[in-house]
C-alpha cells in the first residue's frame, strides 16, 4: 500500500501547475514537460482540461491516474448539464473528484490536481491531494516547480485584482519556476474562465505579456 508521503513525492516529480482566484474570474496555468524521472518524455503535454464552459482542471502526478479523473468529471459534468440543465457548481465537481481519489486511497490513483471555475456563487479553485483531502484556495501551486512559483504568488497575487491584472503575475511565476525546475519547462498553457466562459491565452498573448 503506498503511503501519504510516498504518494505526495511522486506527485511532486514533476509539473508546475498554478491557480488563481481574481475578482472577475479564475485563472489556472501550467508548463507542458511531462517527465519520467530524469527523462523527458514529451515536451508539450497537455496539462490544463476544459471540462465545461465554466470548468476546468490541472493535473499532476501519474498521467494515466489524472486522465482518468479527468474523463470522469467531464462525463458527470455533462450529464448534470443534460438531466438538471444547469451547470456543475464548482464545489460539486470538486466534491465528485474528492471522492473518487478517497474511494481508491487503498491503491492511490497518483495524481493532485486543481479544479476551478466560475458558477452562481462567484470563482472558485479547490486543491486536492491523491488521497481525495480538498481545500478551497484563493491561490495555489502543485508540482515540483512550486517552490519556486510561490515565491512570485506570495509576493505580487492580490485576489481583489481583475483577470487581466493577475495574468502577468502568472506568466512571470510558471516562466521562474520553467527556468529553476528541471521537471517543468519547454512551454506554458494559461487558461482564463470568466463570466464569458473558458478560454486558453493565444501565444501572442502569452508572448506580450512574458514581453512585458
Amino acid at each position: 500500500m503506498i503511503n501519504n508521503d510516498t504518494a505526495n513525492r511522486l506527485t511532486l516529480k514533476g509539473t508546475t501547475t498554478i491557480g488563481v482566484v481574481c475578482k472577475d474570474g479564475v485563472i489556472l496555468a501550467s508548463d507542458t514537460r511531462v517527465t519520467m524521472g530524469f527523462y523527458v518524455a514529451h515536451k508539450h503535454g497537455k496539462k490544463i482540461y476544459k471540462i465545461d464552459e465554466h470548468l476546468a482542471m490541472t493535473i499532476a502526478g501519474n498521467v494515466a491516474d489524472a486522465q482518468r479523473a479527468v474523463d470522469i468529471l467531464t462525463a458527470n459534468a455533462q450529464l448534470y448539464r443534460l438531466e438538471v440543465g444547469r451547470p456543475l457548481p464548482v464545489n460539486s465537481a470538486a466534491r465528485l473528484i474528492a471522492n473518487l481519489l478517497f474511494s481508491a486511497r487503498y491503491a492511490p490513483l497518483v495524481t493532485q490536481v486543481l479544479i476551478g471555475g466560475v458558477d452562481d456563487t462567484g470563482p472558485h479553485v479547490f486543491s486536492l491531494d491523491p488521497f481525495g483531502s480538498l481545500t478551497e484556495e484563493k491561490c495555489v501551486a502543485t508540482g515540483s516547480g512550486s517552490p519556486i512559483a510561490y515565491g512570485v504568488l506570495e509576493d505580487k497575487y492580490r485576489e481583489d485584482l481583475p483577470v487581466k491584472d493577475v495574468l502577468p503575475v502568472i506568466v512571470r511565476a510558471v516562466d521562474s519556476a520553467m527556468k529553476r525546475d528541471a521537471a517543468s519547462g519547454d512551454s506554458f498553457n494559461v487558461a482564463v474562465i470568466d463570466g464569458s466562459g473558458y478560454r486558453e491565452l493565444t501565444d501572442e498573448e502569452k508572448k506580450q505579456l512574458l514581453a512585458g
